[in-house]
Order: C-alpha cells, then sequence, then structure tokens
C-alpha cells in the first residue's frame, strides 16, 4: 500500500486530501506543523510526501532536506498557493521531486505521485513579452528565497520599507498563468 504524509497547516484541506487520497488507494497520515511532520515521517515511513510551502511559521522549503533524511526514498511533492518560478527551482534543488500550485485536482496530484509527471520544469515560450509588475514580482521572489522568507531581511536588501515590500508580494500579477 502507498502511504501518504500530507503536511499543510490548514488542517480542513488536509483532511480534504486525505479522503480524495485515500479513494485512490493510499495509507495518509497528516502533520500541521515541522516538529510534528518530521515526527510523523520518521514513524509513519510514508512512500509519498504532499507538502505545502506556508506551514504557520514555518518554510516548507527548510523541511525539505529533513524529510529527506527521514524518508530518502518517498515521492515529495511540494504545494503551494504562491507559485513562483525561483521557489519551484529552488524546491527541486533542494531535493523537492515535483512542485504544483494550488488548487491542485485529483487526477495531477495522482500523476505526479506516481511519478509520471516531467520532473523538469521547462520554460513556456510566450508570445507576449513579461509585464513590468510580473518581472518585478519574480525578483521579489527570489530575493525573498535567498533570504530563506525573512520580510524584514528581503526589504532590507532591496532598500524599501517591509510593508511595501508585503503588499508588492501579495499583488500577483495578472498575467501570471501557473
Amino acid at each position: 500500500m502507498k502511504r501518504l504524509l500530507i503536511i499543510d497547516d490548514e488542517v480542513t484541506f488536509a483532511g480534504i486530501l486525505a479522503r480524495r487520497m485515500a479513494k485512490h488507494g493510499y495509507e495518509c497520515e497528516q502533520a500541521h506543523d515541522a516538529t510534528q511532520a518530521l515526527l510523523k515521517a520518521r514513524q509513519f515511513k510514508p512512500s509519498h510526501i504532499l507538502l505545502d510551502m506556508k506551514l504557520a511559521d514555518d518554510n516548507g522549503l527548510a523541511l525539505i532536506a529533513p524529510l529527506r533524511g527521514a524518508a530518502p526514498q518517498a515521492v515529495l511533492v511540494l504545494l503551494t498557493g504562491y507559485a513562483s518560478i525561483a521557489t519551484a527551482v529552488e524546491a527541486m534543488r533542494l531535493g523537492a521531486d515535483n512542485y504544483l500550485t494550488k488548487p491542485a485536482d485529483t487526477a495531477t496530484l495522482l500523476r505526479v505521485l506516481d511519478d509520471e509527471a516531467p520532473k523538469v520544469i521547462e520554460p513556456e515560450v510566450d508570445e507576449v513579452p513579461l509585464s513590468p509588475k510580473r518581472v518585478e514580482w519574480e525578483h521579489l521572489q527570489q530575493v525573498l528565497n535567498a533570504n530563506k522568507g525573512n520580510v524584514s531581511a528581503t526589504a532590507r536588501q532591496l532598500g524599501m520599507h517591509r510593508r511595501t515590500l508585503q503588499r508588492k508580494l501579495l499583488k500577483k500579477p495578472q498575467d501570471m498563468s501557473y
């Protein structure tokens, strides 16, 4: 049987996801914070892991390496509601097998967990050039990622007020197709 560890601080979402995946033959366990996730990974020995990028006060990217240590053979997929190319590349570099944006439909989750989805993120060729707002948002995401999610350090590095940076990060450009 396939053993799926769902790591998400949204308890309701994790429960719905567990029920959906159980219908497709997965034995599911849930964890809602970093400590619980690492403990369950050691005890449950999952064959598959769905990891949310934002875990209350924790960053899912920081959990990839310890989860790899606890479950080295597990298929690890990072889920996020805040997609960016920079975080996708960083997740793969740290050891994630794949990267999906929320909400992901069941068919996509099954394909990725069964390792049938491509592991390499191929850049799409756009007919329309990137908007300045999108370029700025991508840059902000890269600098934020380099500062390990620390908004204050990122704001200092970019020479802007922390609240200004937070507002800019929340304004995901309309032309973002992923």
